[in-house]
């Protein structure tokens, strides 16, 4: 590969262009008229306009992208998270058109992307399930039937695509069928796909995901955990590496069962397996299965000291890993906290709005990523986040002493950000002890 077009847009499309720049490779940006003055369409070294700024008619049209990298010349595609970063029929028709779709194969999407075909394929590699649907629904009716199979509470969720989207919970029968349909309704617009896979809900556990990375070789490797359990909605706030509540007992077997299904269904490139964790019981179970590079990947790469990224492009180019074997856990503490574009005080509202100016912390141990400058318009038409600040220390207190200082010294002027929300977290005492459980931002914060 020598050119690659970054099919994305944000802080993840800079990502993928710097990546790009320190492996000596071309980078082609593609933006919708609202991204014009985005830092991606500048960073790249070529950029062309898609569409208009509803992703479904730039970002999410699969055919405009691949014509677009087709007539630079471009000869791979980048995806990133989001859009169509696990849309099984645009990685097969980037391959079709002789482009390196620079993630999983479409195969491995559709086993893994789609939750019922992960379950099944999971639990015949011997790795625990939570109790589900044997299938994904859109009829209302066939999925009323399944229902009464698995169980309330329940987790409706999309079968494909992730971030929360197409995502609910439902207590009973009685209120299934309204949580049905909006979870229908919703997942047939952020991924074009409204089928719904039903799942026994559990109220109080840590979500735990694996980072794994693979390649044709058959080499594969995991990068050991990330706790996301600090959520509001199914979306993640705060990621933390290692997992403040594993032992080492249940840690090595997390990774195992994340190691199987990988090298069980011949997986290659970047792929996150994620778990819940019953604090009480010491169980865990395997829910989904992340076919390309997560948003909170950068936690990962400051706790290993890898370039995920880069090993993406590499991977993809058809060499051999070369991340480091971690067979004991690395030393120290990191945490990512999300920096949306948000109002924490009203119900995290979106703030769009210019921003007009932006003090940045800095440090050892400490990285802020964003796409986000004085001057720029935050668009109403996309995903809030703005950044990801990530800090680290030798141990977690000293993450968190020094996540303090820095989530006070960041002050992004003229919007609201979930900045606050963060600082009266990382106060609190149950995140200091660590008695944090993925409902606990609406339990306990009523947020």
């Amino acid at each position: 590969m020598k050119k690659i077009l970054i099919a994305n847009r944000g802080e993840i499309a800079l990502r993928a262009i710097r990546a790009c720049r320190k492996n000596g490779l071309t980078s082609v940006a593609v933006y919708s008229t609202a991204d014009a003055a985005s830092p991606h369409v500048f960073a790249a070294d070529e950029a062309y306009c898609i569409g208009p700024p509803a992703p479904r008619e730039s970002y999410l049209v699969g055919d405009n992208l691949i014509e677009t990298a087709a007539a630079s010349g471009c000869d791979g595609v980048y995806p990133g998270y989001g859009f169509l970063a696990e849309n099984a029929d645009f990685a097969d028709e980037c391959a079709r058109r002789g482009l390196v779709f620079i993630g999983p194969s479409g195969q491995a999407i559709r086993q893994m992307g789609d939750k019922a075909h992960a379950r099944e394929t999971a639990r015949r590699l011997g790795v625990p399930v939570v109790p589900g649907s044997p299938g994904a629904y859109e009829s209302l009716d066939a999925a009323r039937a399944a229902a009464g199979e698995v169980g309330f509470p329940m987790l409706i969720k999309a079968s494909a695509g992730g971030g929360g989207r197409g995502m609910r919970v439902a207590r009973s029968a009685d209120e299934f069928d309204d949580v049905f349909t909006q979870a229908n309704a919703e997942a047939q617009a952020a991924f074009g796909n409204g089928e719904l896979y039903l799942e026994r809900y559990f109220d109080r556990v840590r979500h735990i995901e694996i980072q794994v990375f693979a390649d044709r070789h058959g080499n594969a490797q995991h990068l050991w955990e990330r706790d996301c359990s600090v959520q509001r909605r199914h979306q993640k706030l705060v990621e933390e590496a290692p997992s403040p509540v594993l032992d080492n007992t249940v840690r090595k077997e997390m990774a195992e069962a994340a190691l199987a299904i990988v090298t069980g269904i011949g997986y290659e490139n970047a792929g996150t397996v994620e778990f819940i964790y019953d604090m009480e019981s010491r169980k865990f179970f395997f829910i989904e299965m992340n076919t390309r590079i997560q948003v909170e990947h950068p936690v990962t790469e400051m706790f290993t000291n890898t370039d995920l990224v880069s090993e993406q492009l590499r991977v993809a180019a058809g060499k051999r890993l070369r991340l480091p074997r971690l067979k004991r856990l690395p030393r120290g503490a990191f945490i990512e906290w999300r920096i949306c574009a948000e109002d924490p005080s009203d119900r995290f509202m979106p703030s769009v709005g210019r921003i007009t100016s932006i003090a940045r912390p800095a440090g050892p141990s400490l990285r802020f990523d964003t796409h986000a400058y004085p001057g720029y318009d935050v668009p109403p038409y996309y995903d809030s986040m703005i950044g990801k600040l990530i800090v680290g220390g030798d141990n977690r207190k000293a993450a968190i002493d020094r996540s303090r200082h820095a989530l006070r010294t960041l002050d992004i002027g003229g919007i609201k950000t979930t900045t606050s929300f963060h600082l009266d977290l990382i106060d609190h005492q149950d995140f200091i002890d660590s008695a944090i459980y993925t409902r606990w931002v609406e339990e306990r914060l009523r947020a």
